[in-house]
């Protein structure tokens, strides 16, 4: 990673935390999920409001490091909006760039490019995909959304 990639991550990263997108709660969610990493404390719940097949909006809440919480944001920002299968895609080539299997520049992930940066850190990429496993897990909800929901390790 270049010096300028690495200024952008880290800029990207601290902006995101500092204020993060769509953060709280939905007053009647369709669908939900938490995912938790007791390894590092992070804990978190994705909130969705799904409607014709769209996510229609999205929230997230809880705590986590600065990369937890920044991924979490901008994955907000990437799927509101958009189609179910389109988020789930988004998902499945997110996880494979930071997991390896995909290279960045083949996903075509847009402004998320700058969190592959944590490729570097093996121990932050659990961080970085707690909430994206969190909104898998929702969208596979089928359950009314005040139904007990799994963790995501």
């Amino acid at each position: 990673m270049s010096s300028a990639e690495n200024d952008l991550y880290q800029e990207v990263v601290v902006e995101h935390k500092r204020a993060p997108r769509n953060f709280g709660h939905l007053t009647a969610p369709t669908h939900q999920a938490r995912g938790t990493n007791p390894q590092c404390g992070d804990d978190l719940r994705v909130e969705l409001d799904v409607q014709h097949g769209q996510v229609h909006d999205i929230r997230f809440s809880g705590q986590g490091c600065a990369i937890c919480i920044a991924s979490a944001s901008m994955m907000s920002e990437a799927v509101k909006g958009h189609a179910v299968a389109d988020a789930e895609n988004l998902q499945q080539h997110f996880r494979a760039v930071l997991t390896g299997q995909t290279e960045p520049d083949d996903a075509y992930l847009g402004k998320l490019i700058s969190l592959t940066g944590v490729r570097r850190y093996p121990s932050r990429i659990k961080c970085a995909l707690l909430g994206w496993h969190a909104l898998s897990h929702a969208l596979a909800d089928t359950a009314p959304a005040d139904a007990p929901t799994g963790n995501t390790p």
